[in-house]
């Protein structure tokens, strides 16, 4: 983090980053220091950042900044690659992409809305080198009612990337879904306070398989997930209603589930108060 935030406080030019972002980009990033690597940032406002990358990465990274402000050009002098473009344009991306192939880091701190933050996504998972990161910053925008944004919503970034969650998932046989693009290329999701970070790697990626080692010692091995507990000292007659549940209802049929649900929305009231 010190190697990090030293970059972004003697930069020449201006930037703004939430100060919990410094440790996050050195334990993410530090293993691109010093390597032929591409990364691209959206939003580079007054160019602050730019410099912080270069210093951070290295003199062997090329920094590609992306802004909508068409007087961000004049960092082209400094030896940053500018593109002038809305990255809520899938346009705009086939043609950035065509110019200048795979990346390895794409930090987005563009405009922050969903269709921005999808967008860049989805149209740039398939141009990120094995290895490489997409990190959004500012996803607390998809809880924020205020500044133009209408969120939550089912349409946040947020709540797009729990379907991502899913894809990750049908790698497993267990889930019986086919693998999609996103199954084949995004091989991990981290959360964060206001970032998520996708990690790319396409070499990972497939099937799993179920591994049992020292399958001779166990040959009958009793599953008791779904066993009835008759245990009447346990609980009692305080718990009498849960003792009765546990010892008598199956735990596969509905009148259980409703009891699990119950269960499970006390704890949900926890998490959003």
């Amino acid at each position: 983090m010190k190697k990090i935030l030293k970059n972004f406080k003697s930069s020449p030019h201006s930037s703004i980053k939430w100060d919990n972002y410094f440790e996050i980009y050195e334990n993410c990033l530090n293993r691109f220091v010093n390597k032929n690597i591409t990364l691209v940032e959206i939003g580079i406002g007054n160019g602050g950042s730019l410099f912080m990358w270069r210093n951070f990465l290295g003199k062997k990274a090329k920094i590609i900044g992306i802004e909508l402000n068409p007087e961000a050009k004049k960092f082209e002098k400094y030896g940053f690659k500018i593109f002038i473009g809305d990255q809520s344009d899938p346009t705009f991306w086939k043609d950035f992409y065509n110019k200048n192939g795979k990346i390895d880091i794409l930090i987005d701190d563009g405009g922050h809305t969903n269709l921005q933050q999808i967008t860049t996504l989805m149209e740039s998972v398939e141009n990120i080198n094995n290895g490489g990161v997409i990190l959004i910053e500012d996803t607390h925008t998809s809880f924020m009612n205020y500044k133009g944004f209408k969120n939550p919503s089912k349409n946040s970034l947020i709540n797009f990337t729990t379907n991502i969650i899913e894809n990750l998932h049908r790698r497993n046989p267990m889930v019986k879904k086919k693998m999609n693009d996103l199954s084949k290329k995004i091989y991990s999701i981290e959360y964060f306070d206001s970032i998520v970070l996708f990690n790319i790697n396409k070499k990972k990626l497939s099937y799993s398989k179920n591994l049992h080692n020292n399958k001779n010692l166990n040959p009958h091995f009793i599953d008791y997930r779904f066993k009835r507990i008759n245990d009447k000292k346990k609980y009692g007659k305080k718990n009498f209603v849960t003792g009765f549940l546990k010892s008598r209802i199956s735990k596969k049929g509905l009148i259980n589930r409703v009891y699990e649900n119950n269960i499970i929305k006390k704890y949900l009231k926890k998490i959003k108060n």
